[in-house]
């Protein structure tokens, strides 16, 4: 990796070159790199640095590189060379239409969560509906990171309150920063804490504990596999968002057991989940015995990747 890394150093783009031109220099440079995807990583760097929707890429395509954007662009190539995922240098990935802010803090937002979103909204719909949407009900997002589950859920459902945890003070600033981006902030309280342990038993009062939806995307990741992760993320992303422990299920045990000491338990708990382990999940929130309903969702490869449980 120390090789890649200082050949990353050297990348030079070449003065003179059309947008175009700069953008297949820096997928080659990519490739050689070993760069997965070099040309969609390099078309993102450009959009940045230029300020560009993909759009006016293809329309400006035969357009001078600005001399001016030479040095930045140059540093980002070099960055996602040395395995830098693009979202930390642009600073920004898209959830569910909603552009977030994301840095090494916490863990980049994936497609495959938007469908854990669309599951709690779903079956919140079905166990309120005569609320047509607009049911005033309490949801935590535990482990909040970027905010991305939290904030999706508040502009997708303004009548809701929630609550998102974490155990990072920098993860909570950048959810609190996606929060006001998106206007929600005021319907967001953000805690910092483990797991549910803010709102167990001696953590409050009742009403300030009582959840209708608890969801979580939790570190899943056994933490023998964290070494084999490719380097995107095994090398930037945070860990502490990773390591689920031996066999990754370290943060559902745990969940489940919290669950109990709340005042009431929500109607809806719903979890995303690692390869191979929904069936493990779903068994401990049907030992807990607090939701007769409990689903696993796959997500778009056709992995089961998220457990939800509800009570009618």
């Amino acid at each position: 990796m120390a090789d890649r890394r200082n050949e990353a150093a050297r990348f030079e783009p070449a003065e003179g070159l059309t947008i175009g031109e700069a953008c297949l220099q820096a997928s080659s440079f990519l490739a050689g790199c070993g760069v997965s995807e070099p040309r969609e990583n390099a078309e993102r760097l450009l959009m940045h640095a230029l300020g560009l929707d993909r759009a006016a890429l293809l329309r400006d395509w035969r357009e001078p590189m600005p001399a001016g954007r030479l040095a930045e662009w140059a540093a980002m190539v070099g960055r996602k060379a040395a395995g830098e995922p693009v979202q930390y240098i642009t600073g920004e990935q898209w959830f569910y239409g909603l552009p977030l802010a994301v840095s090494p803090a916490v863990l980049i937002p994936r497609p495959e969560t938007e469908l854990l979103v669309e599951a709690v909204l779903e079956t919140a719909d079905r166990l309120w509906p005569d609320a047509g949407g607009g049911a005033r009900l309490r949801a935590a997002d535990i482990g909040t990171g970027s905010g991305a589950i939290a904030v999706a859920l508040a502009v997708q459902r303004p009548h809701w309150r929630l609550c998102a945890t974490d155990l990072s003070p920098d993860a909570l600033a950048v959810a609190k920063a996606n929060a006001e981006r998106h206007g929600v902030s005021d319907r967001i309280a953000f805690i910092r804490g483990d797991l549910l342990e803010p709102f167990a038993a001696g953590g409050g009062d009742g009403d300030d504990r009582a959840l209708d939806i608890v969801v979580s995307n939790p570190p899943y990741i056994p933490s023998s596999d964290l070494p084999g992760l490719q380097r995107e993320v095994r090398d930037y992303e945070p860990h502490l968002a990773l390591d689920g422990g031996i066999d990754g299920l370290d943060p559902y045990r745990r969940m489940a057991a919290q669950l109990r000491t709340l005042p009431s338990a929500p109607r809806i708990a719903a979890f995303e989940v690692g390869l191979g382990q929904a069936r493990g999940v779903a068994d401990l929130l049907d030992a807990a015995g607090l939701w007769p309903d409990i689903r696993i969702v796959r997500d778009y490869a056709g992995i089961e990747r998220h457990v939800i449980a509800s009570a009618p």
